[in-house]
């Protein structure tokens, strides 16, 4: 038996010599160790020997066992080692190699002009607040004053899920539900800005959806002069300390009176130009006092309170600021079109040239 050790140690040694790696080391480990290996073969002979013969014989296997082991444990350490220094080679960086460049951003217009209106606002004291993009019938049409059979609907002809679900046509129903949550009570000062949606051909001024921006201010003694005073002070924020702003008589069926809103061209300062269409003034949003009806519908007696509400589209707002000609462009994710409003080093804007 003791013959039969010395072989199998030898021809392990012979077979380890030529293993080069983790899968033929573990291999060899089956080979010797595992339930069916060779050493483990030793140590089943034992039920053949006498009990004189056992302890030296087990004891023999146990030393040859152990023998194995750890040169199967050293070169195991060795071609770990290997393996690491070989992957460090293979992934070592040359530090002298030149830096990679990261693209700098830039914000879409819609959302600079967005973020100024309500930077503005805030300082005024106004809270934003944003509601449902798909919203009910009564809070986008009825509650404003527009019954079902009103033809102004005509003018918000929008996409509808069922008969009382739309897509909202402007945020005037986060005014509706912000002066229904207040129970009667005021003041209300609110600004609501998101997306809204029409049913209108896509062209160079016109987009099934499109952003919107819309005020709401509701309480005891308000009056016409104060709409013009805010609106005022919006212009020269927005677009100009020098900006005038003229009111002209219109309707909407949820402000009376109402009114159409101009500012002085920033452009042509008034003298006429392609911006403005020769006139010299350019029309930036619709304005009124609260109709009276809106405020019943929400529960405010309209004899005590009063209140002013004006819509605009930062749409519109961003292609006059930035000479911006079509609106599709606001919208076609074009990365060329996006990185001329990158901030400038000394931190100005870019203007759009397409």
């Amino acid at each position: 038996m003791t013959v039969e050790m010395e072989t199998i140690q030898l021809e392990f040694n012979d077979k380890l010599s030529a293993v080069d790696n983790s899968k033929a080391l573990s291999d060899l480990r089956v080979e010797y160790l595992g339930k069916k290996g060779k050493v483990t073969g030793l140590m089943k002979e034992m039920k053949n020997l006498s009990n004189e013969e056992r302890p030296a014989y087990g004891q023999k296997v146990n030393v040859l066992r152990n023998e194995i082991e750890t040169a199967i444990a050293e070169l195991e350490t060795e071609l770990s080692a290997a393996a690491m220094k070989e992957k460090l080679q293979a992934e070592t960086i040359d530090v002298t190699l030149p830096g990679r460049t990261m693209d700098i951003g830039g914000s879409n217009p819609i959302d600079r002009i967005v973020e100024d209106i309500e930077d503005f606002f805030i300082g005024l004291g106004y809270e934003i607040k944003e509601g449902y993009e798909v919203e009910q019938d009564y809070y986008n049409f009825e509650a404003l004053n527009l019954p079902k059979s009103h033809p102004a609907r005509d003018m918000q002809d929008t996409f509808y899920i069922s008969e009382e679900i739309l897509l909202r046509t402007h945020t005037s129903p986060v005014q509706a539900r912000t002066l229904e949550a207040q129970k009667g009570e005021g003041p209300v000062k609110i600004i609501c800005p998101g997306k809204v949606y029409r049913r209108d051909s896509d062209d160079a001024t016109h987009s099934h959806q499109f952003t919107q921006i819309e005020g709401l201010v509701v309480d005891k003694n308000i009056h016409l002069s104060d709409l013009k005073g805010t609106l005022e002070l919006f212009a020269k924020e927005i677009f100009g300390d020098d900006r005038e702003v003229r009111l002209r008589p219109s309707y909407f069926p949820f402000t009376e009176p109402s009114v159409e809103v101009d500012i002085s061209c920033f452009k042509c300062k008034g003298a006429g130009c392609n911006v403005c269409k020769q006139s010299g003034w350019i029309e930036i949003l619709g304005a009124g006092m609260v109709h009276p009806n809106v405020l019943e519908m929400a529960g405010f007696d309209s004899k005590e309170y009063s209140g002013f509400a004006f819509g605009m589209g930062p749409d519109r707002v961003a292609m006059l600021k930035y000479g911006i000609e079509d609106i599709r462009h606001l919208y076609t994710n074009d990365l060329r079109f996006i990185d001329q409003f990158i901030p400038t080093e000394d931190g100005g804007e870019a203007h759009a040239s397409i």
